[in-house]
């Protein structure tokens, strides 16, 4: 049965939304105002900061890299912890200045390029050391927010792919069924729609395979998430294995996770 994701209302911004009232598989559900996951931060309004405050926010994890939030910093109020936590150096689901020109040249030739690098994205997200040590950073955080009322939210620039997989990762610790997993991972191409429409909108006179690569960078593709699932599966025997080698979850610390997020009511 298909759960729908409650919205945010953020007006300067997308893809915020909190994951309470997911239920778990021995029927218990996510609390609400503890776990929001969203795009990124940087043209909230004053009234987007104050409503996030007012919402209980008090955790920022910024998966992002550093030329990102250089960029586009994070808008949060003085409440708010901050903690700057990259899941790559550069943001490899997206062009950055240094590659940029080469990286359009392929993208204009090639087809399938840019869907290609999407599952290249992902494999680096489940095997290298530093996504690894970021997502275990994430999982002491949200281990820290252990105070009722108050909430921890997590993002990236598009709040799908980096961010997508943390909620992955979270919601199977939780015990959340996979087909719900799956329905809230590309709940994401709803709020990324708008941005996707333009940037293909932006090159579309560079001809069809361009527009194609570029479609593939910023859409939500479950392909890209059977990509990840399938690596873990073929190196690890599977997600909750890599939970417990990779990103070093214990059995206590699900059971205090647990405790944290779920509730019976």
């Amino acid at each position: 049965m298909e759960q729908k994701p409650l919205l945010l209302d953020i007006k300067h911004g997308f893809n915020f939304r909190d994951l309470g009232s997911y239920k778990t598989l021995d029927g218990r559900k996510i609390k609400k105002h503890k776990i929001l996951r969203s795009a990124n931060l940087a043209y909230l309004s004053e009234r987007d900061v104050n409503y996030l405050d007012d919402y209980g926010l008090r955790y920022d994890v910024d998966f992002r890299s550093i030329s990102e939030k250089e960029v586009e910093p994070d808008r949060i109020s003085n409440n708010v912890h901050y903690h700057f936590n990259p899941v790559f150096s550069e943001d490899e689901t997206r062009s950055t200045k240094k590659d940029q020109e080469t990286r359009y040249k392929t993208y204009s030739k090639i087809k399938n390029a840019g869907f290609e690098d999407m599952l290249k994205a992902y494999k680096d997200i489940v095997l290298t050391d530093g996504a690894k040590k970021a997502y275990r950073q994430f999982f002491d955080l949200l281990l820290a927010n252990d105070k009722e009322n108050e909430a921890l939210l997590f993002h990236c620039t598009a709040g799908k792919d980096r961010t997508g997989m943390g909620a992955v990762y979270l919601l199977t610790a939780l015990g959340v069924d996979s087909k719900i997993i799956h329905q809230d991972y590309l709940a994401s191409n709803i709020y990324t729609e708008t941005v996707r429409a333009k940037k293909i909108a932006d090159v579309s006179g560079m001809g069809p395979v361009m527009s194609a690569n570029i479609k593939a960078l910023f859409e939500v593709n479950e392909a890209y998430l059977n990509h990840a699932l399938q690596l873990m599966k073929d190196n690890f025997g599977g997600i909750n294995n890599y939970l417990h080698t990779e990103l070093k979850l214990n059995e206590q610390e699900v059971s205090d996770l647990r405790k944290i997020y779920l509730t019976d009511k």
